[in-house]
């Protein structure tokens, strides 16, 4: 017998009792006990705060991001361990590697977004700063720091590796650690993964925690500054979101809960179609994958009342192919379900539904099983139905969450918005058509009750990750039932464990808190040129005043030739008057760019490797001929990558004519040698 262990305060922590089984979804065999007896959350949660914390924020966010890389690429090496691992749960190999490879993924994706995007520091500074005052001596600015507790992951059964990487990740990349807790079926794999990651030696001690098993007491111990994100049923997110201290404390809590999702076929998507058969393909590719244990499984399919018995054969016709069984056996397309209480809650589920439509495919009771036994494993048939009457209550009420949907007829773009909708907020939709007008008037129309909204038809098919494939990138998350929190989207999801502050003050103190030169704090005018310093000593303040450079009518004309961009105001003296911007001929904004450049650039090799981009460009007042231009160019922000000789320099521009007034405003991008 296997008594699963938990990793809290440092060690791992042998269960103070015999614990509950945990039976192979596939043979019925017990896999291992759980339970979490002898386990002090307050001190685990505490070890959190106060060990792994600080560890995760001396480290910047490229640190961070960094570790998440080399983790993902250590977990990689044993992706064939987790998806033998993995078949005891019932998933396939294909499912699997939906599950193990979607998580590593999503450890990778937030690894790159966090070196493209998060600055090689501790602080994320949001947006511009604002000016508070006529005289530029207050000013404010929103920045975004770690929180200083624990973020309490608890997740489902269906995705045991997924599921806690992707709540990890942003959190690890934002600063705090996380405790998790799996969901007891399958906490067998997420326990080896954890264990595979502590054994890596790649994380800070303190910043990933687990526990397997019961809560117990574990909701009791939060503070004002730590974190809940659930994954499950709306009605245990119902508990969890109004327990006393998450209430009292205003514990940010994070829930992606029951959604009964939907899938929309296009009016003009007749049999022959492309968007037809990708529409069937879809229904019965989300049906079958985990056996339809996914939080995004499509579980209303709305198809063109004209276009029913037509998708019915197709999809039965599909459904017939679907070979269930053994996942060791290479011929099963489809495992078996996690446990068999779920099969049996996933029955109690058909028989409400039942009550709205009837079965067109499948048999709720019995099913034939390629090598393996039907009744020790927890095997159950796809089971399409469908329902004559769409306005019945059951298909938007009631979700079997295993291999089920329910076709049901709509016959107008108005009615197939409304009968989305009364799924009262689900985690992602999509449509299937090649008409853009018939798109257009769904993802509106639909996308209040939406997180995420797929559209697929020809064009994309290929390369579509699908109706149910969460992204890294995108918000995961939806509205209403679905929990109304937004799990990853990208940075949103990192910015969720972090606490967003706006900070008032002088323009130097600013520059302080931020790293980064503020418009009015002081400007260092060195007698080295600032190009001809390393990022070592470059010092963020550093500039340099060039000029002044008179434009000509001659300048004007030239560049006008040599671009090919004889626009009338820089070249028809009569027209450009005729301007009420202008009155006269002006200089392109593009040739007061290259001035510029011509002006504070040094010229000779040094440790400037290469001018990446501008940003934030800005054309603020006309320059006519006879204008004379001065630039000032002051670094505002210095970035050393990680793991690389140079680093990132952001310098602030402002280009400003004899009488003071500025012409052009933006930030040149460089990339600088760390040392010359």
């Amino acid at each position: 017998m296997v008594l699963l262990r938990s990793y809290v305060s440092g060690r791992w922590h042998s269960p103070a009792e015999e614990g509950a089984p945990l039976h192979d979804a596939v043979t019925g065999e017990e896999v291992a006990r759980i339970s979490s007896a002898g386990i002090d959350m307050a001190a685990a949660l505490e070890h959190g705060r106060r060990v792994g914390g600080p560890a995760l924020r001396e480290l910047t966010f490229h640190q961070r991001a960094a570790l998440l890389k080399a983790l993902g690429s250590r977990l990689r090496e044993h992706r064939e361990e987790l998806y033998a691992l993995s078949a005891r749960s019932g998933a396939t190999l294909g499912d699997a590697k939906f599950d193990v490879d979607g998580g590593i993924g999503v450890l990778l994706a937030y690894a790159g977004k966090g070196k493209r995007e998060l600055p090689n520091d501790t602080v994320y500074v949001e947006g511009t700063v604002e000016p508070l005052s006529k005289g530029g001596t207050f000013v404010g600015q929103h920045i975004a720091t770690s929180l200083r507790g624990v973020a309490v992951q608890i997740n489902a059964f269906n995705f045991p590796v997924w599921g806690p990487l992707e709540k990890f990740a942003p959190a690890f990349l934002a600063g705090v650690p996380s405790l998790v807790k799996p969901a007891g079926q399958t906490a067998y794999l997420t326990a080896r993964l954890v264990e595979l990651i502590i054994d890596s030696g790649l994380v800070p001690e303190g910043s990933l925690q687990l526990v397997c098993g019961g809560a117990g007491d574990l909701l009791d111990h939060l503070t004002e500054q730590d974190l809940v994100s659930f994954t499950g049923s709306a009605s245990t997110a119902q508990k969890l979101r109004a327990h006393p201290v998450v209430v009292r404390n205003s514990v940010r809590f994070n829930a992606e809960a029951d959604s009964l999702n939907c899938s929309i076929l296009g009016p003009n998507a007749g049999p022959g179609t492309a968007e037809f058969d990708l529409f069937v393909r879809q229904l019965v590719t989300e049906m079958t994958v985990k056996a339809g244990q996914k939080c995004t499984a499509i579980r209303r399919a709305f198809v063109p009342a004209g276009l029913l018995d037509d998708v019915t054969q197709a999809a039965s016709d599909r459904l017939a192919k679907v070979t269930v069984g053994n996942p060791a056996n290479p011929d099963t397309r489809m495992g078996a379900l996690a446990s068999l209480e779920q099969r049996e809650e996933v029955r109690r589920s058909l028989k409400a539904l039942l009550a709205a439509g009837r079965v067109v495919f499948g048999d709720p009771e019995t099913v034939d099983v390629l090598d393996a036994d039907a009744e020790r494993g927890a095997f159950l048939s796809p089971v399409l139905l469908r329902a004559e009457d769409p306005e019945r209550a059951e298909p938007h009420e009631v979700e079997a969450f295993g291999p089920v949907s329910t076709l049901l007829p709509y016959s107008s773009t108005e009615q197939v918005i409304e009968l989305a909708a009364r799924g009262k907020g689900s985690l992602a939709g999509s449509v299937v058509t090649g008409d853009t007008g018939f798109a257009r008037d769904i993802v509106l129309g639909i996308a209040p009750w939406h997180g995420r909204l797929l559209v697929l038809d020809a064009d994309d098919a290929k390369e579509s990750t699908g109706h149910g494939s969460p992204l890294p990138a995108l918000v995961h998350g939806g509205p209403g039932r679905a929990g109304g929190g937004e799990e990853m989207g990208g940075i949103r999801g990192v910015l969720h464990h972090m606490q967003r502050t706006a900070v008032q003050a002088g323009p130097k103190v600013l520059g302080a808190v931020t790293g980064q030169w503020v418009p009015g704090a002081e400007r260092s005018v060195t007698e080295v040129h600032p190009f001809r310093k390393s990022l070592a000593e470059l010092k963020v303040g550093d500039t340099v005043v060039a000029g002044p450079r008179a434009v000509t009518l001659e300048d004007i004309g030239h560049f006008a030739e040599f671009t090919g961009d004889t626009f009338y105001a820089h070249t028809d003296a009569e027209a450009a008057k005729a301007n009420p911007l202008f009155g006269g001929i002006v200089a392109h904004g593009y040739l007061v760019v290259s001035l510029a450049a011509g002006l504070f650039v040094s010229p000779e090799p040094g440790p400037v490797l290469a001018n990446y981009g501008l940003e934030n460009l800005r054309f603020l007042t006309p320059v006519y001929p006879g204008d004379e231009l001065t630039v000032t160019l002051t670094a505002k922000q210095i970035s050393p990558r990680e793991n690389a000789d140079y680093g990132e320099v952001r310098w602030d521009v402002d280009v400003a004519k004899q009488d003071g007034a500025s012409v052009a405003k933006y930030d040149v991008l460089t990339l600088v040698a760390k040392e010359t």
